[in-house]
């Protein structure tokens, strides 16, 4: 059954994407910065932790996971360190899955031959 709620969310917050896509003028990047921010903003208000426990993988993975993840660091280091954990926490809590993105991309680009448009 776990399974199933991770695939019903995340395949909902992608339809979401899509019918953004679709049915707005809205470009790629912007939907990505708003799936992020709205991301944070419920991480922050502590609603998508209960997205999370219903679904799991399925609301963490999607872009609104990484915003998710932002508002759970800067929180704590806030209450950790005060105002100025709220410029570190977030970077703290994302440096691996932005350090993967970054080795990954550079792997993917040495490997194959990147074409400039």
């Amino acid at each position: 059954m776990d399974y199933i709620k991770a695939f019903v969310v995340g395949g909902g917050i992608c339809v979401l994407g899509q019918i953004l896509i679709d049915k707005t003028k809205l470009t790629s990047a912007r939907i990505l910065v708003l799936f992020v921010v709205l991301g944070c903003l419920l991480g922050g208000l502590g609603w998508y932790d209960k997205l999370v426990d219903f679904a799991g993988a399925g609301a963490t993975v999607p872009l609104p996971g990484f915003g998710n993840l932002l508002a759970k660091g800067v929180k704590a280091e806030v209450d950790r360190y005060g105002f100025s954990g709220a410029l570190t926490g977030g970077l703290k809590s994302a440096s691996g899955g932005i350090t993967a993105a970054i080795v990954f991309a550079f792997l993917a680009a040495v490997i194959f031959k990147p074409k400039e448009k």
